[in-house]
C-alpha cells in the first residue's frame, strides 16, 4: 500500500492547487477499482493536503523527467477556456506552467466545467470563471481556437478582469485568434506589438502594431501565433514568471527542438506503407497518469489529419486525471474499444500512464495483434521503454524513447533521434517532439505533401 500511496501523492507533492488535490483525493475514494482501502484514502488526503512537510521523495524517473516546482515562489494563474478553444494551446500551457511551480486555475466560462474543445477533445475545468473573479492572478492566459476565443471575447466577466490585470501592471497573454479577436476588440493592445494567428492578422493590425513574430512580448502583454508555436510561447511565459534560469530548467526535459518554424524530419528504417481503407481508425488509449501535452497533441493533430482517432480510457471510467492535473474525458473506455479494429495504436508517455498501460492485458494483447499482423504502431517518452520494450513488441526494432529511459531499450543504437519509424513502428522522445512524431505519422498515411501542409497550417513550420 505505502507504494501505491506514494505513486498518487508524488505528483500532489509538486502540485500548489488545493483544489486538484481534493479532486484526487475524491477520485481514490470512489474509485471501485483503487487498492486503498477507504481509511488508506484519508490517509493520503491528509498527506497531500499537507504536502510540504512530505517525507516521500521523488522516483528517479520523474527526478529526470520534471523538474523541482518546490523551490519556486508561487505564482497564481488563469487559463480561461471555452466551448471551442484550442486545446493544444490550452494544454501544454497549463502543463508547462506547472512544470514551473506555477499554481495554476483552468476555468470554464461555460455554464459547466466540462469544455468541449476544438478536435473533440472534453476538458474538465478546476473551477467556473465566476469562481474567480475576487482573485488576483500574477498571469492571465487566453489559448485561441474557433469559436472559443469569440466566447472568451463575449464573456464580461473575464473582459473586466483582463482590464483590470492590464490595470494593475500584471502579466496578461494570448495565442492564435485570442490576440486579435479578445485582446484586441477589448482595446488591450493598443500601441502594442502583438502577433497572432496568420489569418486574422488583418484584424489585429486594426488594435495593435501587428507583427509576426513565433512570440511577441510587449510591456505585460505577450503573444504568439498558434499551435505551434505554444511551447515556445509557455517557456516564454515560465520565464516572465520565473526568470531565464526556472525557463531553461523547465524546457531542457521537454525536449524542445531549437529551430523553431523549421521543417520537421524523422529518421527511418525498413520503410513500407501504413496502410488503410477509407480513413485510418487510430486507437489513443489514456490513464491516470497519462502525459497530456503528448496524449491530446496526437490526438488534436491525427483529428486535423481526418483520421478517426478513438480516445480510450484504460480506466474503469471515461474520466481521466493526467499527470499535470488536466482531466481528460476519454470517448470510451478501453473494454469497449478492443471490440473494434485500428490501423494505429498510439501511446502517449507519462510514468503512471505507460505503467498503467503496462498493465492493461487487453492494451498489451491488441498491441501484440498489431505486431504480429504488421499493423501499425507507436509510442512515445515512457511508453517505449515501459510498455512495448517489456512485452517484446520492439524486438528486431530501431526505437528510442525518453532520454532518461534509453537504457531500457534493447537496441538504443538510434536513441538520440527525435523520431524513429521502424517498418510499421513509429516511436520518439518526449512532449517536445510529439509535434514531430505525431506529423510523422501523418506522412507516414498521407504523405509529405499533406504532413507539411498540416505543420505550416500549425504555424510549426513557418508558413
Amino acid at each position: 500500500m505505502a507504494q501505491t500511496l506514494l505513486e498518487y501523492a508524488y505528483p500532489l507533492h509538486i502540485s500548489r492547487n488545493i483544489s486538484n488535490i481534493k479532486r484526487v483525493s475524491h477520485i481514490l475514494n470512489t474509485s471501485a477499482n483503487t487498492t486503498l482501502t477507504k481509511r488508506s484514502c484519508r490517509l493520503f488526503s491528509t498527506l497531500a493536503l499537507s504536502s510540504y512537510t512530505s517525507k516521500f521523495r521523488k522516483p528517479p524517473f520523474l527526478a529526470s523527467a520534471s523538474t523541482s516546482t518546490m523551490a519556486s515562489p508561487s505564482k497564481k494563474v488563469l487559463v480561461p477556456i471555452a466551448n471551442g478553444s484550442e486545446p493544444m494551446e490550452t494544454i501544454i500551457t497549463i502543463d508547462i506552467l506547472r512544470r514551473a511551480g506555477a499554481d495554476v486555475t483552468v476555468a470554464s466560462v461555460e455554464k459547466s466545467l466540462q469544455v468541449d474543445a476544438c478536435h473533440g477533445v472534453k476538458i474538465i475545468a478546476d473551477s467556473l470563471i465566476s469562481d474567480c473573479a475576487d482573485t488576483k492572478f500574477d498571469l492571465i492566459s487566453l489559448p485561441g481556437g474557433m469559436p472559443g476565443a469569440a466566447t472568451l471575447r463575449d464573456c464580461k466577466l473575464l473582459e473586466d478582469m483582463m482590464k483590470r490585470q492590464a490595470a494593475d501592471g500584471r502579466l496578461f497573454a494570448a495565442i492564435c485568434a485570442s490576440p486579435a479577436v479578445a485582446l484586441g476588440s477589448w482595446g488591450m493592445l493598443k500601441g502594442l506589438k502583438a502577433t497572432c494567428y496568420p489569418s486574422f492578422v488583418e484584424q489585429l493590425s486594426s488594435s495593435a502594431n501587428a507583427v509576426e513574430s513565433r512570440v511577441q512580448q510587449d510591456g505585460k502583454a505577450i503573444t504568439s501565433r498558434g499551435p505551434g508555436t505554444t511551447m515556445e510561447y509557455s517557456v516564454a511565459l515560465v520565464e516572465q514568471l520565473f526568470g531565464k534560469e526556472k525557463a531553461n530548467e523547465v524546457s531542457g526535459p521537454l525536449v524542445m527542438r531549437s529551430n523553431h518554424g523549421d521543417e520537421y524530419t524523422f529518421t527511418e528504417f525498413n520503410p513500407v506503407n501504413w496502410k488503410f481503407d477509407t480513413v485510418p481508425k487510430v486507437l489513443v488509449p489514456i490513464a491516470n497518469g497519462s502525459e497530456e501535452m503528448e496524449a491530446v497533441i496526437i490526438i488534436d493533430v491525427l483529428r486535423r489529419a481526418k483520421c478517426d482517432v478513438v480516445v480510450a480510457s484504460v480506466q474503469d471510467k471515461l474520466e481521466i486525471l493526467a499527470s499535470r492535473k488536466v482531466t481528460l474525458v476519454a470517448d470510451m473506455v478501453l473494454s469497449e474499444a478492443v471490440k473494434f479494429s485500428y490501423d494505429l495504436v498510439v501511446l502517449p508517455g507519462g510514468l503512471g500512464g505507460a505503467q498503467a498501460f503496462s498493465k492493461s492485458e487487453k492494451l498489451v494483447d491488441l498491441l501484440k495483434h498489431h505486431g504480429q499482423s504488421n499493423k501499425s504502431y507507436a509510442a512515445i517518452c515512457a511508453s517505449p521503454a515501459l510498455v512495448l520494450e517489456p512485452h517484446g513488441l520492439l524486438k528486431g526494432k530501431k526505437a528510442t524513447a525518453f532520454p532518461a529511459l534509453c537504457d531500457k531499450l534493447s537496441d538504443a543504437s538510434e536513441a538520440e533521434n527525435r523520431v524513429v519509424v521502424d517498418g510499421n513502428l513509429a516511436t520518439s522522445k518526449g512532449p517536445g517532439t510529439t509535434m514531430e512524431f505525431a506529423l510523422a505519422i501523418t506522412e507516414k498515411f498521407f504523405g509529405r505533401t499533406k504532413g507539411l501542409e498540416l505543420a505550416k497550417v500549425m504555424v510549426f513550420v513557418q508558413p
